[in-house]
């Protein structure tokens, strides 16, 4: 009875978990490595076990960190489950085509070049009809429910609070006689933001897989970040320029709108053009009225007094690339949300090159921004960015709202940890080196817990409770 550690152990993307019990195995999460362009090509690496004698899959959410690998693999063999929340499954139809798309595309504009050279063409990741036959394999559970995976496994999904179906994972593991139990926590939300409901407390564990993206720090408060989002857009006014906002297309992009719908008349939003600039947000944003349900009280009476179009009065939907390519000539007065969150492609980079040199511009940075990225460079303050091979200066103001964050801070993290009874032993994922070990001390010296921070292809004995040395 084991948990090797193939992703997400020592860096903050491409979540994956391999459970061993009672002869069979389970994938908790399949994600794809972001950031730099060397590190995405690590997407490309065999799995470090074979797809096709896994039982099943687990996946605690839609975020391409924790999905975006399913179609490879599919495409290598696994045919079983992917087990989810319904809203996991309907997002994850439109990401994992529409990343699916992307990767062809890529393909093909590095063999016009590679052609060109006498190189050697390459392959996408996957393909379109990989990303089909996974969106086949998923079925759905309810949170809450019960069930059986395979002999000796079973498990319940708890509302996470990260973004809509994400999943806190219960698994009950059996083995001749043995019983143990997994609790993953998937991304953790925030508890107190807006839109979705706060993460479930659970009470009991064996183990603890605790992601750590923040673990070494606190989020400004809600009170502080209203504040600070109002003085962004009263300064866009005053100075007449735009105001950019890279944008994750699922959760960040729904609860800017809410927010904005909810604070409208405060924030003089009347007076500017709200354009929502990326096909895979609007399509998110239909999903999310879909399951609004799954919001907090006071989004869901919200959303049951606003249809989508009159949410916002002034909210426009660029769901072509002339629409798109259009607002490129907008030289004031238009808040422009587009994807992808970290920079790191899709259309907010045309808008980057046709405003970031400009001093009147505002950009606002509102989620995590892994290293090697251009939204990362932002944050840390560079001079230039280079897109598509050019220097482009940044003469924008660029604000970091750090109270807008879809993962749960140090101390959301340890309260959780506090709603354990007997303080199980945690492994730290999902979390760069130094938040993952600072998150660790605090773990350590308040709850006395027994803490791990696993490297790629680390284990962990459930029985013995012991980690084992690392194969190969």
């Amino acid at each position: 009875m084991q948990i090797a550690f193939h992703g997400a152990a020592g860096e903050v993307t491409g979540s994956c978990h391999l459970v061993s019990a009672n002869g069979h195995q389970v994938l908790l999460d399949c994600g794809l490595i972001q950031g730099r362009r060397q590190d995405e090509q690590r997407n490309r690496e065999p799995f470090p076990f074979d797809p096709a004698q896994l039982g099943a899959v687990v996946l605690s959410h839609a975020h391409l960190d924790h999905s975006g690998r399913l179609p490879l693999l599919v495409s290598q063999g696994f045919r079983g489950p992917i087990y989810c929340h319904p809203a996991t499954r309907d997002l994850c139809a439109i990401m994992l085509r529409d990343a699916a798309y992307l990767a062809e595309k890529d393909a093909q504009w590095q063999n016009r070049k590679r052609e060109r050279k006498g190189l050697a063409l390459v392959e996408p990741l996957y393909t379109q009809r990989d990303a089909e036959r996974a969106i086949e394999q998923f079925e759905t559970l309810d949170y809450g429910a019960r069930r059986q995976l395979l002999p000796g496994l079973e498990l319940r999904f708890q509302d996470a609070g990260h973004i809509l179906g994400s999943c806190l994972v219960e698994l009950w593991l059996e083995e001749h006689g043995n019983a143990r139990k997994l609790v993953f926590s998937g991304d953790l939300g925030q508890p107190g933001t807006p839109l979705l409901r706060d993460p479930v407390r659970i009470r009991d564990a064996d183990l603890v897989l605790l992601e750590s993206t923040y673990g070494d720090r606190r989020h400004r408060p809600w009170e502080q970040t209203r504040q600070e989002l109002g003085e962004v857009l009263e300064a866009s006014r005053n100075d007449g320029g735009n105001v950019l906002i890279p944008a994750f297309a699922v959760d960040r992009t729904q609860e800017l709108l809410y927010l904005f719908a909810r604070h409208f008349d405060e924030w003089g939003l009347g007076k500017h053009e709200i354009f929502l600039d990326s096909p895979l947000a609007i399509a998110a944003t239909e999903v999310y009225l879909q399951h609004a349900y799954l919001f907090d009280r006071e989004a869901a009476a919200a959303f049951r007094r606003h249809q989508e179009q009159s949410l916002l009065p002034n909210l426009h939907f660029s769901r072509t690339s002339e629409q798109s390519m259009a607002l490129n000539k907008i030289r004031g007065g238009a808040i422009i949300i587009a994807a992808s969150g970290m920079c790191s492609g899709g259309r907010i980079l045309h808008h980057l090159k046709h405003n970031a040199w400009r001093r009147e511009t505002q950009i606002v940075i509102v989620g995590f921004q892994a290293k090697g990225t251009i939204g990362r460079m932002l944050v840390d303050g560079a001079a230039h960015i280079r897109l598509w091979g050019e220097t482009v200066r940044v003469g924008a103001q660029v604000h970091t709202i750090g109270g807008l964050s879809a993962h749960a801070d140090q101390k959301a993290l340890c309260d959780w940890y506090d709603g354990f009874a007997h303080r199980p032993p945690v492994a730290l994922v999902h979390g760069e080196t130094e938040a993952r070990e600072v998150l660790a001390v605090r773990l350590r010296e308040e709850y006395l817990a027994r803490v791990w921070t696993p490297g790629p292809g680390d284990r962990i004995d459930l029985l013995r409770g012991e980690a084992l040395a690392r194969r190969g």
